[in-house]
């Protein structure tokens, strides 16, 4: 079986489901590790009452200490939405891999505030648009729903 960027992404959107039934916006995230989801996050702002606490936060942390160490440079963050600043951030300096992600955020996203160079590290690859169509439908379904 081939482990592609839609596997992974499918895989975030099931966190961004879960998410969406608690009520938080719905953005999902794992981080992948040699074919091994070693960490995961859903958006928990609400619940925690937190506001860093983004799925891409989660899921760092938790891949962080599914190895016992900062460094993710090999590993790949699959998450539904484009991370905002911070979640960009913070994959800097976890020195991740590689970032996947679905929709564009064209409000908060992180490429909105890059003026010299990207808010990730130089070395990390990234890959925008994957299952997009689903995360985007799943946003719109939770904001629709709020109006």
């Amino acid at each position: 079986m081939l482990l592609d960027d839609d596997f992974f992404m499918r895989y975030a959107i099931m966190e961004a489901m879960k998410a969406y039934e608690m009520d938080e916006v719905p953005v999902g995230a794992v981080v992948v590790s040699n074919g091994r989801v070693i960490g995961k996050g859903h958006n928990l702002v609400e619940k925690l009452n937190d506001v860093t606490a983004h799925a891409e936060m989660m899921a760092m942390t938790a891949a962080a200490n599914s190895i016992g160490g900062k460094y993710l440079n090999e590993c790949t963050l699959y998450v539904t939405l484009e991370p905002c600043p911070m979640c960009a951030g913070a994959a800097y300096w976890t020195r991740i891999g590689r970032v996947v992600f679905g929709a564009d955020d064209e409000k908060r996203g992180y490429r909105l505030f890059e003026q010299k160079g990207s808010l990730l590290h130089p070395s990390t690859e990234i890959k925008g648009g994957v299952m997009a169509g689903e995360a985007m439908d799943l946003l719109r379904s939770y904001f629709k729903a709020k109006r």
